[in-house]
């Protein structure tokens, strides 16, 4: 076997060997002599740079941070028995739409409407007693004009007996006869004086007795009324807790009523935020069961304690709900609007960049605020006006930075157009050629009508 192998193995050497050979000569009939590829590449180098450009525009540099929380109504109100009951009806389910003053339900009164009916024969009998106190009153004042009668004659038949005993007519005791009569007289009519003044004050005191019956019929009444359950609010209904046939005790929950005229929704910031939060700033709100809507509305409480455990504020935020579409427990998306500076933002590769000598010394001597970050110095390169397309640098002032973008304090304004890239390095006045991605291209090298494109 091995006689076999030899020739095969000669025979395929030779046949690359001749390839090989071929390729040699093909690559030396190609290429070109080193002089003539210099001459190339430095035409290349020498030729206008490729850039890509973009118009300044404005735009936030920082999306507002987002906080979700719930939807609440603005009031919700738990209606309860305030008397013991049967549960005659509930006129309401769930959802239904109640007003202020509606009656929504009835207890049974039967005990209730027995008590009025007592305490209203009570005043009665009071009254009663009050018509005979009077009565006796009259009598007594009857008794003190007999006994007042009586008292004058005595004292008349007294004057009479004194003038005949000083004549000698009479004896002295007769006269002293009459004059013991006077005094008891007198003494009488006292009597039936403090006796009216007694039976006067007797009257008094059952007339109040008639007031405070009076009193206990207008609270067995309204105890009564109390049997009609009385909607506190203007809403809706968010929960029947009982049904009816059950028994309520004073206290009971009966419904749960909600006011959606207005929504709450309660968000947790972190403390970071709180400086940047006040009452009565305006929010955004979006719900995810209303996507397309972004809803007003405003900070109504800031809480003066945070969580212990997560560190965390609550805010209650409030938003109209005039066709009250917007319900209890939906999730809600709220942005606090803060007011920001419009400023010119472009890609940091359009920068070339420096820091401030003045923020540098500053730094260096200790005097620079430590919240306030040192703004940079750099420079853009622009598109000049001319016929054709060349470049200026432009010096600019930096301010934040983010995701790699960065703002343009100062030096470049909107409707400018500037280099974002460009082929090989840059200095004033280069003549470029814009690439096919640049804003603008069709309207020329020249910056006309730039503005009106970049606002």
């Amino acid at each position: 076997m091995p006689r076999f192998v030899e020739p095969i193995t000669i025979k395929y050497i030779a046949r690359w060997a001749a390839l090989a050979g071929t390729l040699t000569a093909i690559a030396s009939c190609g290429a070109l002599p080193k002089s003539e590829a210099q001459t190339g590449q430095q035409q290349a180098n020498n030729g206008p740079a490729s850039v890509d450009v973009a118009i300044a525009r404005t735009m936030p540099l920082q999306q507002p941070v987002e906080y979700t929380g719930t939807t609440q109504p603005y009031r919700q109100v738990s209606l309860r028995s305030q008397v013991e009951g049967t549960v005659l009806d509930l006129a309401v389910n769930v959802g239904d739409r109640v007003t202020q003053g509606q009656t929504v339900g009835q207890l049974n009164d039967a005990v209730l409407t027995a008590a009025v009916v007592e305490a209203e024969a009570e005043v009665a009998a009071r009254q009663a007693d009050v018509a005979e106190a009077n009565a006796e009153v009259s009598t007594a004042q009857t008794l003190v004009e007999e006994q007042r009668l009586r008292l004058q004659q005595t004292r008349s038949d007294l004057a009479r007996l004194e003038l005949l005993f000083r004549e000698g007519a009479i004896a002295a005791q007769a006269v002293e006869t009459a004059r013991t009569a006077a005094g008891t007289a007198q003494q009488a009519l006292r009597s039936a004086e403090a006796q009216v003044r007694t039976r006067q004050q007797a009257v008094t005191a059952i007339q109040r007795r008639v007031i405070a019956q009076r009193a206990i019929v207008a609270q067995e009444k309204e105890r009564q009324s109390r049997t009609q359950l009385i909607s506190p609010v203007t809403g809706s209904v968010l929960e029947r807790v009982t049904e009816a046939g059950n028994l309520a005790q004073p206290g009971s929950e009966i419904l749960k009523l909600g006011d959606f005229a207005q929504v709450k929704i309660a968000v947790q910031v972190s403390e970071r935020e709180l400086g940047t939060i006040r009452v009565g700033q305006p929010v955004q709100v979006r719900l995810d069961a209303f996507p397309k809507r972004a809803i007003a509305g405003r900070v109504t409480r800031v809480s003066p304690a945070a969580d212990p455990t997560s560190r965390l504020i609550p805010i209650e935020v409030i938003i109209p709900n005039p066709d009250e579409q917007i319900g209890s427990g939906l999730l809600a998306r709220v942005n606090f609007a803060q007011r920001a500076i419009a400023r010119v933002v472009v890609p940091e590769t359009a920068l070339q960049t420096n820091q401030d000598r003045r923020s540098r010394s500053q730094s260096a001597s200790g005097t620079q605020s430590s919240d306030r970050p040192p703004q940079t110095q750099g420079n853009i390169f622009t598109i000049a006006p001319g016929e054709k397309p060349t470049v200026s640098a432009r010096p600019v002032t930096l301010g934040k930075r983010l995701d790699g973008k960065v703002e343009v304090v100062s030096g470049l304004g909107v409707g400018d157009r500037y280099v974002i890239r460009s082929s090989k390095a840059l200095k004033d006045s280069d003549p470029v050629k814009l690439s096919i991605v640049s804003e603008g291209k069709k309207e020329g090298a020249g910056t006309r009508g730039q503005g009106s494109e970049g606002k």
